[in-house]
């Protein structure tokens, strides 16, 4: 078997595709457009049976040009609803492949993953009822740059691989695929029906996932049908343990969430010699029904021990053993483990790795409805007016359906006329029969187009310089910020800089994407005085407010230590100066503002926790942080914040 730096080599996974496409669900390919996509893309090709159907889903295909719906011109020539294909129909007994699927909509995710389901396209709107077979199976090629650009969670989890390309494990050439040729595929594809899988190995790869946090019950059964797809292709009709670690390495592998717990030791299991085990406790060789004999039971004896060592040592022994964790099961779990990439263990040794989420807004502003301006996202049933943009295409296609009829009553109508207008002689009577053959579009017929369009997002940081602050993290807290603000010029964000110290609360910079100038603000950042606290959250309330009238999304990040010592009036006294702070940050709260409250105290301060409560912002407490675990820090949860916003 072909192995890359990382576990499998992809080629194996597009042979084992090729051989089950419907029952594996199909492939996330995660690479940039290129060379070794295109090979990965011409092996598979190769592989398939010749005439297999590949189809490419454009990104922001339609639902009736994917799923199937009216023929519009058809409807309109018959003059009743004639029914079109969609592209996943026409893909029946193929492959499709998903472009740029890291951005695919949720909609789209939905039907794709409807139809890897239920293996039929089932189309019924605009008058029609039409179920075709869609037995396919998918490529989706992810080119997201960031961890939170994926495939949508609903489709991914029912795709059998996750193959990362990188130019270190490129895909082989045909002629290295260890003899493996169409006809071997086909061949694998006739004996496929044929192999079996013992409970054994279904066991080891269901408790392999279980071990590695997977929670998602279509990981070992992809995980089975990937291991009798090897087996089928090696000309075998049983599956076993090596295809088991197989299928652990390509399907459970890159869906790990945790580190397997690890198992004590051979000498830690041993019990010491000088503690021999009580009269009616079971050994750990005996049986469970040993384990509950009666208490007229005597404890082992040497001769009892020899034996229990004779059946340690005998395989067959084991093979009868109830042992939670078999051969199988390690095999498959090393398997698994040997082939996670590098990445991905270090972030599981750490406990930083997250589940795969569906993509999310992330950093960029609150998603809006117009109707005016924006990406479309559909149609809705409304007149063009108020700067609303009509939809000609659906508005016709609800029409059409109902042509006949009009038809019909247009000419009666005419007909009704006729006697009307019967004094201006036979001409007049058949230009109002002709005019029945337009097309009939009503009032209730006119749909307008639907945009959604993202906001600017505009962080506000709120830095406290006070005299407790500057003692123990306003330098840390200047670079954490000057971090950040680089971060949102590559993004293209808005930031603005709020400090407060002494009597009250001062804004350095206003909202500007200018780097330069929101360094330079910070440079001149003097420390000392008082906390007003209260100050400093009103000033970002104020400014918050003016940037959502301006239509773009407040992110509101607050570094202090929460112990307030100046009121809103400029007196001193605590009491006082926590009520005001828990007063403004519950006005914060209320307007609805994404915030995040950062406690760069050397320990987390219970106040500042409750004043993040009182805010609803997310609070992280960062002792002994440095300026840039701050800056990873509030990366992530702005990244949080602004998904929620």
């Amino acid at each position: 078997m072909m192995r890359g730096p990382n576990g499998p080599h992809p080629t194996i996974a597009a042979a084992l595709f090729a051989v089950d496409p419907v029952g594996l669900g199909g492939v996330a390919l995660r690479s940039h457009a290129g060379a070794e996509r295109d090979q990965w893309l011409a092996t598979l090709a190769a592989l398939l049976p010749a005439g297999t159907p590949f189809r490419r889903v454009p990104l922001h295909i339609n639902d009736d040009r994917l799923l199937g719906g009216l023929d519009l011109g058809a409807t309109l020539q018959a003059g009743k609803p004639v029914a079109q294909r969609g592209l996943l129909a026409e893909a029946d007994g193929g492959v499709v492949l998903l472009a740029m699927a890291e951005r695919l909509s949720a909609s789209a995710a939905a039907s794709i993953a409807a139809v890897l389901d239920t293996q039929e396209v089932v189309v019924e709107r605009h008058g029609i009822g039409v179920r075709s077979a869609s037995r396919l199976g998918v490529v989706a090629l992810d080119e997201g740059l960031a961890d939170d650009e994926q495939v949508p969670t609903r489709l991914l989890e029912r795709l059998a691989f996750q193959v990362g390309l990188e130019v270190a494990s490129r895909p082989a050439p045909i002629d290295e695929l260890v003899g493996w040729t169409r006809d071997d595929v086909a061949d694998a594809r006739q004996r496929l029906a044929d192999v079996r899988i013992g409970d054994d190995i279904v066991e080891g790869l269901c408790a392999a996932a279980l071990a590695l946090g997977i929670d998602s019950v279509r990981a070992p059964m992809l995980a089975c049908r990937a291991a009798r797809a090897a087996a089928a292709l090696d000309g075998r009709e049983a599956v076993s343990p090596q295809d088991a670690a197989l299928a652990a390495g390509l399907v459970l592998a890159p869906r790990a969430t945790q580190l397997p717990a690890a198992r004590p030791s051979p000498d830690e299991a041993e019990q010491p010699a000088d503690e021999p085990p009580a009269p009616n406790e079971a050994t750990p060789d005996s049986s469970p029904d040993d384990a509950g004999s009666s208490a007229s039971d005597t404890p082992a004896t040497d001769n009892d021990a020899d034996n229990a060592a004779d059946n340690a040592a005998d395989p067959a022994a084991d093979a009868d053993a109830d042992s939670p964790a078999g051969p199988v099961d390690d095999v498959v779990l090393e398997a698994a483990l040997a082939a996670m990439p590098a990445g991905l263990l270090a972030a599981l040794a750490l406990g930083t790795a997250k589940a795969a989420r569906a993509p999310s807004a992330g950093r960029a502003g609150a998603a809006r409805m117009g109707q005016s301006r924006g990406r479309p996202t559909g149609v809705r049933r409304g007149e063009p007016q108020g700067g609303a943009r009509l939809n000609l295409i659906e508005t016709l296609r609800a029409a059409a359906p109902w042509q006949t009829l009009r038809r019909r009553e247009a000419e009666a109508a005419a007909l009704a006329a006729s006697g009307a207008i019967s004094a201006a002689g036979p001409t007049a009577v058949v230009a109002a029969q002709t005019r029945t053959a337009s097309i009939h579009v009503r009032h209730e017929d006119f749909h307008v187009w639907r945009f959604k369009q993202r906001s600017e997002t505009t962080t506000v940081f709120v830095v406290d310089a006070s005299g407790s602050s500057a003692l123990n993290r306003l330098a840390e807290a200047k670079g954490a910020v000057e971090l950040l603000l680089a971060d949102c010029y590559v993004r293209r964000d808005s930031v603005a800089v709020i400090a407060f110290r002494g009597a009250g609360a001062e804004l350095l910079l206003p909202p500007t994407r200018s780097l330069v100038r929101a360094k330079r603000s910070l440079a001149g950042l003097p420390g000392g005085g008082g906390t007003p606290l209260a100050a400093g959250i009103d000033a970002a309330f104020t400014l918050a407010e003016a940037v959502r009238r301006k239509g773009a999304t407040p992110v509101v990040v607050l570094l202090t230590d929460g112990r307030a010592n100046i009121a809103r009036d400029g007196t001193p006294g605590r009491a006082r100066a926590g009520a005001d702070a828990i007063a403004s940050a519950r006005q914060l709260r209320a307007q609805g503002f994404a915030a995040l409250l950062l406690d760069t105290s050397p320990q987390p301060q219970e106040t500042a926790r409750q004043l993040a409560a009182e805010m609803g912002a997310r609070y992280l407490p960062l002792p002994y942080a440095g300026a840039a675990t701050l800056s990873q820090a509030v990366r992530a949860a702005a990244g949080a914040v602004g998904a929620v916003g």
